[in-house]
C-alpha cells in the first residue's frame, strides 16, 4: 500500500515509522525546512533549543519506549521538578501536596479542602464520570469559590482566556491532574520530569534516517497545497515544492512578525502524487482548507471540522544572564499579569548547556483577534517587562542578551464538557482518508506522548483498513 502522510511532527513520523515496518511504502511531507513539528528546535548560539518548551513525564510511556527502541535511551535526563505559582505579589511553592496547605491566600479550611479535592481527582479512574460538568462548576462546587479564585481560575483564565475558560470540561482538569501524579513516585513526593539533552528534534531527526532507510521519503519545504478525492475516495496530494523562508521563532530585529514564514509565489512548481490513502497530522482548520474546494466533500463533514475551536500561543523566549527564580514552571495567577507562565528552561537542565545563559519562555494562549497577539516582538517585550518586574523586582532588562518570538496558531484545542460525544473520527466520510492531531488526544490534553501514541494508532487503523 501507497501512503502519504502530512506533516513530519511526532505522529507523522511515528506512523510513518510503523507503516514502514510492516513493508508500506510510504511519503512524508512537511512545509517547515525541519521535521518535528511543535518539538523541533532552532539553533541558540551553537546549542538546539525548543521553538516552544518541552518535558516528558514519568508516564509518558510511548515516547520514553520509542526513544529506547531508537538506542537513544542514554540521553534522557531525569530531573526533580520545581513548580510556584505567583498570585497577590508572591510566589508560593506548588511542589508537593503538602506545599498546598501552606497557600496562605486562602484559609486553612480551604487549604485543605483544596488538597483533598485535588487528591480526589487524582484518584478517579473512571472520568466518564465527571465528563458532564464544565471545570468551573464542578471545581467551585467540589473546592469552593475561594480555592478557585485564587488557583484553578486563573490557571483557566490564562490558558482560555475569558472567552472559553467555564467552558473547559473537567476532563481536561483530570487529564492534567492524572500526568503529574503519575510523574511522582507517590502522591506526597515530587514531581519528576525528563529531557532529552541535545533537545528533542534529534529523536525526530533519528526517525527520519529510519524511515529513509526503510526506503521511505521525509520531504521537508514542501507544502500539501490539495488533498484530491475523487469518486469519494482519496487518490493523491497535490504538493509545490517551492522553498520556504523561515526563521520562527524570529530574533528581535528590523522586521515585522508576519514575516515569520514566507515564500515566493512565482515560478512555483506543483507536483501531484499518487496514494492509497493518505494520513493528515495538519490541524483541522488546514485539514479543512485542504479538501473544501472539491464536490465530494460533504458539507455536513466541513461544518464539523469548522466547529473545531483552538486557542493560539505566543511565546516570548528570553536569553538572560542570570536567573530569573528558582522555579522550572512557573503559573502566573494574578490577572494584572498578561502571560499565563513562565517556564525557566535552565531550572530544570544546567545552563552549561547554553553558554552558561538562562532561558526563559514566557507564555500567552490568546485568540487572534487579541491585541497582544497583535503586537510586533518590541513592542510585546516592552509590555512584559513592567511585569516581570513585579515577579522579581531585582529583574532588570539589562539581563536580556537575546529575545526571540515564536507563535502557533492552532496551539491548544477547545475541549468542553462531553467532548467525547463530538471529538472527530480518524476515520473520514472519504475512503482512505484519516485525520490524526491533537484535537483527538482525550481525556489526557495534548502533549508529545499523545502524539507519538497517535502515530501508532493511526497505523495501525490504516493496516487494518488494506
Amino acid at each position: 500500500m501507497k501512503i502519504g502522510i502530512i506533516g513530519a511532527g511526532a505522529a507523522g513520523l511515528t506512523a510513518a515509522y510503523e507503516l514502514g515496518k510492516k513493508g508500506h511504502e510510504v511519503v512524508v511531507f512537511e512545509r517547515a525546512p525541519f521535521v518535528g513539528g511543535q518539538a523541533s528546535t532552532f539553533d541558540l548560539n551553537g546549542s538546539k533549543l525548543e521553538r516552544g518548551y518541552h518535558h516528558l513525564f514519568l508516564s509518558d510511556v510511548d515516547i520514553i519506549d520509542l526513544v529506547k527502541e531508537l538506542d537513544m535511551g542514554e540521553i534522557l535526563q531525569y530531573s526533580d521538578s520545581s513548580v510556584g505559582t505567583f498570585y497577590d505579589k508572591k510566589i508560593y511553592k506548588f511542589g508537593s501536596s503538602w506545599d498546598l496547605l501552606k497557600f496562605s491566600p486562602i484559609s486553612i479550611v480551604n487549604r485543605i479542602r483544596l488538597g483533598l479535592v485535588t487528591l480526589f481527582i487524582s484518584m478517579i479512574k473512571d472520568w466518564k464520570k465527571i465528563e458532564n460538568f464544565t471545570a468551573d462548576e464542578w471545581l467551585r462546587k467540589y473546592a469552593g469559590n475561594s480555592a478557585y479564585d485564587a488557583f484553578w481560575g486563573p490557571m483557566l483564565k490564562g490558558k482560555f482566556g475569558e472567552q472559553y475558560f467555564n467552558q473547559i470540561g473537567m476532563t481536561w482538569i483530570w487529564g492534567k491532574i492524572h500526568t503529574r501524579f503519575a510523574s511522582r513516585s507517590n502522591k506526597f513526593s515530587k514531581e519528576k520530569l525528563i529531557y532529552p539533552i541535545g533537545g528533542f528534534e534529534q529523536i525526530f531527526e533519528k526517525l527520519t534516517t529510519l524511515i529513509r532507510k526503510q526506503g521511505n521519503s521525509v520531504n521537508i519545504s514542501q507544502n500539501v497545497s490539495k488533498i484530491i478525492i475523487q469518486n469519494q475516495k482519496v487518490i493523491g496530494l497535490e504538493v509545490h515544492d517551492s522553498p520556504a523562508s523561515w526563521s520562527s521563532p524570529q530574533p528581535l530585529v528590523n522586521k515585522s512578525d508576519d514575516q515569520i514564514y514566507s515564500h515566493s509565489n512565482s515560478n512555483i512548481k506543483f507536483t501531484k502524487y499518487k496514494f492509497d490513502s493518505v494520513i493528515a497530522t495538519c490541524s483541522t482548520p488546514v485539514f479543512s482548507q485542504l479538501i473544501e474546494a472539491q464536490i465530494d466533500v460533504k458539507r455536513s463533514y466541513l461544518t464539523k471540522l469548522k466547529n473545531v475551536e483552538y486557542m493560539s500561543a505566543v511565546m516570548l523566549i528570553l536569553v538572560i544572564n542570570k536567573p530569573f527564580s528558582k522555579y522550572y514552571w512557573l503559573n502566573i495567577a494574578d490577572s494584572s499579569i498578561p502571560f499565563v507562565g513562565i517556564i525557566e528552561h535552565t531550572n530544570l537542565v544546567s545552563s552549561s548547556l547554553y553558554g552558561g545563559k538562562h532561558i526563559l519562555y514566557i507564555t500567552n494562549y490568546l485568540t487572534k483577534e487579541n491585541r497582544l497577539y497583535k503586537l510586533e516582538h518590541k513592542d510585546l517585550l516592552s509590555e512584559y517587562i513592567p511585569h516581570l518586574l513585579k515577579i522579581n523586582p531585582e529583574f532588570d532588562g539589562s539581563f536580556i542578551e537575546d529575545s526571540y518570538i515564536h507563535k502557533v496558531d492552532y496551539a491548544q484545542p477547545i475541549v468542553g464538557s462531553n467532548y467525547s460525544k463530538i471529538i472527530l473520527e480518524h476515520n473520514t466520510p472519504i475512503k482512505g482518508l484519516y485525520l490524526c492531531n491533537t484535537t483527538q488526544v482525550y481525556p489526557e490534553d495534548r502533549g508529545t506522548n499523545y502524539s507519538v501514541q497517535l502515530g501508532k494508532k493511526i497505523a495501525a487503523k490504516v493496516m487494518e483498513k488494506q
